[in-house]
C-alpha cells in the first residue's frame, strides 16, 4: 500500500484528503494539534480498511516532526507528503499596520519553517519511493495582493518558493504547490468571519488534488480551479 503523510488533518482540506486517499487504499500518517478531532479523522479513514497512525502535536516542534517520520517508517516508507498545516497570523485577518509581529512569526514558523523541517526529516523516505511526491498547500494570497492577507500571503509566497527550489534540487520527486482556492473551512471562517458567500466544500476540492496524483504532471504550481476547468 502507498503511504501518505498529511499535516493539519483533523478538519478541513486535510481531513478531506485523508478520507479520499484512504478510500483509494492509501495508508496514512496524520498530524494535527488537537488530539480529539485528529482521532475522529483517523477513525473515519480506518473505515476504509487502511492503516492509519494519528500523531497529535505541533508541526513546529522538531521532536514531533521526528515522530511523524518514524510513524511513516513503521508503515513501510513514504510516497506522499502533504504540507497542509497553516496559521493565519491573526484571526480575523487585519491590515499590515495592525498585524501582530508575533502572529507573523507564528505564520512563518508554521507555514514555512516547519514545512521545510518536515521535508528535511522525510526526504530520505520520499527519495526511496518510486513515486515520491510533495504537495505544498498554497494560496492565491501568495501570488496576489489582497487587503488584510499580507502576513498569511507572505508566508505562502515563501512556501511556494521553497517548493519551486525543491523541485529543481530534487528532480526525482514530483513537487506541486497547489492553490485550493477559498473553501468552507474553519480556517477561512476565522480569517474572514463576516464573509457569508458560499464556498466549495473541502471534499470537492480534494478530488482535484487526487487528479494530480492520477495524472502526475511535471513539478509546478497548480490551482484547484484550473484542474476543475481542465475536466
Amino acid at each position: 500500500m502507498p503511504v501518505a503523510m498529511i499535516t493539519g488533518a483533523s478538519k478541513g482540506l486535510g481531513r478531506a484528503l485523508a478520507g479520499a486517499l484512504a478510500q483509494r487504499g492509501w495508508d496514512l500518517v496524520l498530524d494535527a494539534r488537537s488530539a480529539g478531532p485528529l482521532e475522529e479523522s483517523a477513525r473515519a479513514a480506518r473505515e476504509h480498511g487502511v492503516r492509519v497512525t494519528a500523531v497529535p502535536g505541533d508541526v513546529t516542534d522538531g521532536a514531533h516532526r521526528a515522530e511523524l517520520a518514524a510513524a511513516a517508517e513503521r508503515l513501510g516508507g513514504l510516497d506522499l507528503l502533504v504540507s497542509n498545516a497553516s496559521a493565519l497570523g491573526a484571526e480575523p485577518l487585519v491590515r499590515l499596520e495592525a498585524l501582530p509581529l508575533a502572529g507573523l512569526r507564528r505564520a512563518l514558523e508554521t507555514n514555512v519553517v516547519a514545512a521545510l523541517g518536515l521535508v528535511q526529516q522525510t526526504l530520505p523516505l520520499l527519495r526511496a519511493s518510486a513515486a515520491g511526491t510533495l504537495i505544498a498547500v498554497s494560496s492565491d494570497a501568495g501570488a496576489e495582493a489582497y487587503e488584510t492577507w499580507g502576513g498569511y500571503g507572505a508566508s505562502k509566497a515563501a512556501l511556494d518558493q521553497l517548493a519551486a527550489v525543491l523541485a529543481v534540487e530534487e528532480p526525482g520527486l514530483r513537487v506541486w504547490w497547489v492553490d485550493p482556492g477559498d473553501m468552507q473551512t474553519d480556517l477561512y471562517a476565522a480569517a474572514v468571519p463576516d464573509d457569508r458567500d458560499p464556498r466549495p466544500a473541502p471534499e470537492s476540492v480534494a478530488r482535484e488534488f487526487l487528479r494530480l496524483l492520477e495524472k502526475r504532471p511535471a513539478s509546478g504550481r497548480h490551482t484547484a480551479q484550473a484542474l476543475l476547468d481542465a475536466e
